[in-house]
């Protein structure tokens, strides 16, 4: 009896190593998604946008709700921002950004510059260069200066497609 309970003890624990094998072999053996579904226990949550923009003190609504992905390395301060087409956002004092389908950017306490991707419409669209936070003001600084209030993009809001950027 106990060489038969040793010998069923030892199979399983065989099976039970061989499922631990394929497991830690899976994304060498598995398809694409089945590697990005083990892949993704392992890697780090990522904040959504709105609370990385609002820990540099930037409005959380500064980029539409619909974005496809963000990419921020911490150590360079580089935001990146895709969308799945270019589109635009009218906001509660009807002043207009338009996102190419990527926006980059140095993100610092209360400032977004060195931006490509992004335009605002005063009389004519106008490529945005930097957005300063200065109290309850945002600076857009680009082809002609803007000054805007911080409250109208606290809110995040949808955006819609355009044709071109």
């Amino acid at each position: 009896m106990d060489s038969l309970m040793g010998f069923w003890f030892n199979s399983q624990a065989k099976e039970i190593n061989k499922v631990g094998k394929d497991i830690g072999d899976a994304p060498k053996n598995m398809g694409k998604g089945a590697k990005k579904m083990v892949n993704s226990v392992t890697e780090k949550k990522q904040k959504p946008l709105p609370e990385v923009l609002k820990e540099y003190n930037l409005p959380s609504g500064l980029f539409p709700k619909d974005f496809k992905k963000y990419e921020f390395d911490e150590e360079t301060k580089k935001l990146t921002v895709t969308f799945k087409s270019a589109c635009e956002v009218t906001y509660r004092d009807s002043s207009i950004l338009r996102f190419n389908t990527s926006v980059t950017g140095h993100i610092e306490k209360g400032k977004f510059s060195d931006i490509e991707g992004l335009k605002t419409k005063g009389m004519l669209w106008v490529k945005v260069t930097c957005i300063a936070r200065e109290d309850t003001k945002l600076h857009f600084t680009g082809g002609l200066g803007k000054t805007r209030e911080t409250k109208v993009y606290e809110m995040v809001r949808d955006a819609i497609d355009v044709d071109k950027f």
